[in-house]
């Protein structure tokens, strides 16, 4: 089995990737379209991207690609735990520089303000190159803010685990495919993904959309939306629904067809949490 993911290797999204299959070869990807594109052309059976992180909000490429050019479905969600490690080549070396992408850094200035107060801050692309970068000159002063997983793919030493100033940090990703893979995790719920457009001439079009789902009950846990990218001031919406109450929901999305809204199924998907 091909599984393609965002890289480079010791990113958040390969270890993502690994504890979801770890029996799968994992092909590195440089950007999100990349990854999504790998499956269109069937270089890969899964693709995993990431989709929402809790702090930093939506992942606009993701979800754009997936609106306005693919033809595919999320088929499962992985939830991942964000927590960062501060690592080093060797303990004993002093820390002088730390190098990180901006948003673990920004996500561990407590840590680094109470500790290494006069270290000299460097931004990278991603974490795991921050690690890759330490780890090429051993002999530095040099340490890095990346997960785990960079420290066993490059081979450094964690100095300090967890120093996220945040511990409720969280990043949706999710497997596309056709298939839905079998998974080794912890099952949370079940959910469908929908991108709406509304029509121009229906007045309330956004309310007599929500209203389908909530006189039936289905719970929505997330809308947002997005520019349609047709003119100023035209959107589409991101609705996340509860998934579990199938025919409920089958008829709401017949409802929505029958007042003229369009809707466009981003996923069905059951939720795992990545331990």
């Amino acid at each position: 089995m091909l599984v393609g993911y965002l890289g480079p290797k010791g990113s958040f999204s390969h270890q993502v990737a690994q504890k979801a299959f770890p029996k799968a070869d994992l092909i590195s990807y440089q950007t999100i379209t990349e990854v999504i594109k790998a499956y269109e052309n069937r270089l890969v059976d899964f693709s995993i991207v990431p989709v929402e992180n809790s702090i930093e909000g939506s992942v606009h490429e993701t979800l754009d690609y997936l609106f306005h050019h693919a033809q595919l479905q999320a088929v499962v969600e992985l939830i991942q735990p964000i927590k960062q490690q501060l690592m080093v080549s060797n303990l004993g070396n002093p820390i002088e520089k730390i190098f990180s992408h901006p948003q673990a850094l920004a996500q561990s200035k407590v840590y680094i303000q109470k500790h290494y107060p006069d270290a000299l801050l460097e931004m990278t692309a991603s974490t795991a190159s921050a690690a890759r970068l330490v780890a090429e000159h051993p002999d530095k002063p040099y340490a890095a803010i990346a997960p785990e997983s960079a420290a066993y793919e490059y081979g450094l030493q964690i100095l300090a685990r967890d120093v996220q100033e945040m511990s409720e940090n969280f990043t949706r990703f999710w497997v596309l495919g056709i298939e839905i893979p079998i998974l080794s995790l912890e099952r949370l719920g079940f959910k469908q993904t929908l991108a709406l457009t509304l029509p121009d001439n229906l007045p309330g079009a956004l309310y007599k959309a929500l209203s389908v789902f909530a006189w039936r009950g289905i719970d929505l846990t997330k809308i947002e939306s997005r520019p349609l990218k047709t003119a100023l001031g035209e959107y589409f919406f991101i609705l996340d629904v509860d998934g579990r109450q199938e025919k409920l929901l089958q008829f709401a999305l017949e409802e929505l067809a029958t007042i003229g809204i369009t809707f466009k199924i981003l996923g069905h998907y059951q939720v795992y949490l990545i331990e």
